[in-house]
């Protein structure tokens, strides 16, 4: 690891630790290559609502434990799905769509760490990341036409990420590609070998430590509103007030005023 971390919970099939103020949320069953069931989709749930709430916490990072970040869904959860009724079906896809929504929506930024396989619903977890670092012989593919089923859950993030099209051509195909195809298409921000994966990580995380925390935040909501909220002409308002209100802020004021007077403002000393 680059950094030193301290566990902060135990659960069953997550850890999380941290360091200097950024979070790792490890996915922890990698005797099944951290393949996803019900409990711990619901893990990921709780954890990241917690997380939301450090007032401390500058970057979450999303990584997997073992050979690979994400198989996709379990075997044996996939077993048990072949006899749910409708209802208990959409009980589960609504909670996958929570954790999906919870990730895309996490106050501060989110970077997937991608290696050995993303598989499925992996694609969801760090599509919905602000950042994707991936190693270049990762495998990741959108199979779910290939068992009869459709990637539904996952699918607002990943043509968010990629686009139409190329959402089009990963979906219908289920196709498998490679880290570095990956980073050509958008669906990952970098690719490299595992040493030069870990020396942009630290490169986002310095870049990342040296932003006002508020602002990341309020960019983070700003983006939101953006693109998925206002019309046009209720933007036209909307962003007028949010830099108003940034400016005469707390941070604002401060970040403004080490600018001007060529110094390192007091989240970056």
């Amino acid at each position: 690891m680059f950094l030193e971390c301290e566990p902060i919970m135990e659960y069953r099939h997550i850890t999380t630790d941290s360091a200097k103020g950024v979070y790792t949320l490890w996915l922890n069953r990698s005797q099944v290559h951290n393949a996803f069931n019900e409990e711990m989709i619901q893990e990921i749930i709780d954890q990241l609502e917690i997380l939301a709430q450090e007032p401390d916490c500058h970057a979450l990072i999303i990584r997997g434990k073992g050979p690979s970040f994400c198989a996709g869904a379990d075997l044996n959860w996939m077993k048990e799905v072949l006899h749910f009724t409708y209802e208990k079906n959409l009980e589960e896809s609504l909670n996958l769509s929570k954790c999906f929504y919870r990730i895309y929506t996490f106050p501060k930024p989110t970077i997937a760490l991608v290696h050995g396989a993303a598989i499925g619903g992996a694609n969801g977890l760090l599509s919905a990341c602000d950042f994707v670092l991936a190693q270049a012989e990762t495998v990741f593919s959108l199979s779910e036409v290939k068992i009869g089923i459709i990637p539904a859950c996952i699918s607002p993030y990943v043509i968010k990420r990629i686009g139409e099209f190329p959402a089009r051509a990963l979906m219908l195909s289920g196709k498998r590609i490679r880290g570095t195809y990956a980073e050509k298409i958008g669906l990952a921000n970098f690719s490299g070998n595992e040493h030069e994966v870990e020396a942009e990580l630290e490169k986002l995380l310095g870049q990342l430590r040296s932003s006002g925390p508020h602002a990341m935040a309020q960019c983070k909501r700003l983006i939101n509103e953006v693109a998925n909220h206002w019309t046009l002409e209720e933007a036209f308002t909307q962003t007028a007030k949010m830099i108003a209100e940034i400016r005469g802020s707390e941070e604002g004021q401060e970040g403004m005023n080490a600018f001007l007077q060529k110094r390192k403002p007091n989240w970056n000393v």
